[in-house]
């Protein structure tokens, strides 16, 4: 690698936590903070979009979203970002990160806008609408991932990148409990100020009209976030390792990095490199990166099977344990309170702490021992919830089974949801690093739509009469239990082969210093075969 290169780079690596760190944690966290909010914000309003929309006269229970409209309405939003992670995590390495990055959070603001605004008064415009809008904002949604985990780790020195990192992630855990509490106050204010019955007692008096400003008022503040992080995106310079490894600007990057650090780097432009670096997918990529990236993709799309189809089991968890009533024994407004205020507790307890120990811990301990260490805690939930599962089912025993389940949600994000965003941005070369990071981040949301709605089917009961209505026969909680168990075998198991980073500089970890060693040897040995002299015959 070339001399200026290095200085620059060294410079990034060695550099002490400075305000700047903490700055570029905000702006890209700020990301993932709406990313939370606007995917999560959904599980609020489900119910109440089923008693606006889909109300049946004389029905005994409150109208329900019917199973497909609600796999699309939940489920076009993960087909949206598994399309963004894809194309933006490209994009990212064609045009730069900086240049993509106001991109992704400007139509997340637009679409979340639009969500709200969904028009329409039939239930099949409401959710048409609804649904191209969701789709829309899981494509910005998914743009965020590589790009905001790409930028944080070539911003951040080697002794505390992990740290960073996780950090940008960890903000998902205050979106997440940001929404239920908005949540949590809206439905408050409503019902103060619109109290109606309970459905047993008044079936259509219930739902006030007024309700249906909830879900869109929720909806419509995903776009405060983002729109008050854009002004920050755009002043952020382009990151060094971009400007430096794939624009071949070293003058620029020193520039950069000068004024962000506040140190004087001196650079000058390098000598360009006859040798042609491989290209993605070349015999020489698969060759040195084929199976780091078999390794972050599958193990991420493992994880969010066994972290996605957990979701399933909260509303037996939160009806368990009394924090949801039955529905007929509420109005909607009181039902939307009730939900945000048992997903807020549940993300309080297990789901930011989990975050924030991985934060702590990721470089003491590194991303390879948290990764296996939180696949396998997960696997221990899974069958204890599975192996006694009746017992588990008894009214005296379900405070242990909200600890046990409480407990794999922890240990998901102190482990692999948290690893699994974190190392694809630090194991490949620059000019890859985005897209294989999107790749990677892809592969895990198609193993979310598994695992929320294939195990939706799954987890439904042996015999029919007694499964969700509209669904057919599945194998029943039970089984899906222990099929999830060996999801979370195999994610341990995937997971040697993926490198450990902890304190190794990006460039050592992507192999770039062989590259340009080799390529300058080569340039050398050519050099040297044109000055030899030819002997005479």
């Amino acid at each position: 690698m070339a001399k200026d290169q290095m200085q620059v780079l060294n410079a990034l690596d060695v550099a002490k936590t400075q305000m700047y760190h903490f700055t570029a944690i905000i702006i890209a966290g700020m990301g993932f903070f709406t990313d939370a909010y606007d995917l999560f914000c959904i599980s609020l309003v489900t119910k109440l979009l089923g008693r606006i929309y889909y109300h049946v006269d004389g029905a005994a229970k409150p109208g329900t979203l019917p199973p497909n409209v609600s796999a699309a309405v939940n489920g076009v939003a993960f087909c949206g970002t598994l399309s963004g992670q894809l194309f933006f995590g490209w994009l990212g390495d064609k045009l730069g990160r900086k240049k993509v990055y106001g991109m992704t959070l400007l139509i997340m603001v637009i679409c979340s806008l639009g969500c709200g605004l969904s028009f329409g008064h039939t239930p099949k415009q409401v959710m048409t609408t609804l649904c191209f809008f969701r789709f829309g904002l899981g494509f910005g949604i998914g743009g965020d991932y590589p790009l905001s985990a790409t930028i944080m780790s070539e911003y951040s020195n080697k002794k505390t990148r992990g740290a960073f990192i996780a950090a940008v992630f960890a903000m998902q855990g205050f979106g997440i409990l940001a929404g239920g509490i908005f949540a949590i106050i809206i439905a408050a204010i409503f019902k103060s100020n619109y109290d109606s019955p309970s459905y047993a007692v008044d079936p259509l008096g219930s739902t006030v009209p007024q309700a249906d400003y909830v879900w869109r008022i929720i909806m419509m503040v995903g776009a405060l976030p983002a729109a008050l992080t854009y002004y920050w995106r755009m002043k952020m310079p382009e990151t060094a390792r971009y400007t430096a490894l794939v624009a071949k600007n070293t003058a620029q990057a020193a520039a950069d990095m000068s004024k962000v650090l506040q140190v004087e780097i001196q650079a000058e432009e390098p000598v360009k490199e006859e040798k042609e670096k491989f290209g993605l997918f070349s015999n020489e990529f698969l060759s040195r990166h084929g199976l780091h990236l078999l390794g972050t993709s599958i193990t991420w799309f493992l994880l969010d099977i066994a972290f996605y189809s957990q979701n399933l089991f909260q509303k037996d968890i939160f009806s368990a344990v009394g924090w949801i009533p039955p529905a007929q024994t509420m109005n909607a407004l009181e039902e939307v309170y009730k939900i945000a205020r048992a997903q807020t507790l549940i993300a309080l307890c297990s789901t930011v702490p989990g975050y924030w120990f991985t934060v702590a811990f990721i470089d003491r301990i590194g991303r390879f021992a948290i990764q296996l260490m939180g696949f396998f805690f997960m696997t221990v939930f899974m069958f204890a919830l599975a192996i006694p599962y009746d017992h588990w089912t008894l009214k005296e025993n379900r405070i242990g089974f909200v600890v046990l389940y409480s407990l794999t949600f922890f240990f998901a994000n102190f482990g692999p949801n948290a690893t699994t965003f974190v190392v694809p941005a630090e194991i490949f070369p620059a000019r890859f690093r985005s897209t294989c990071h999107g790749i990677s981040s892809a592969a895990g949301k198609l193993g979310a739509i598994i695992g929320a709605f294939g195990f939706l089917y799954l987890a439904q009961n042996e015999d029919k009469s007694k499964a969700d209505a509209g669904y057919p026969a599945g194998i029943g909680v039970k089984k899906s239990l222990f099929v999830l168990g060996g999801v979370n075998i195999l994610g341990f198991l995937f997971t040697f082969l993926v490198p450990e980073a902890n304190g190794k500089s990006l460039e050592e970890m992507s192999g770039e210093n062989e590259e340009e060693v080799e390529a300058n040897g080569e340039l050398e040995q050519s050099g040297s075969n044109n000055n030899k002299t030819v002997p005479l015959v």
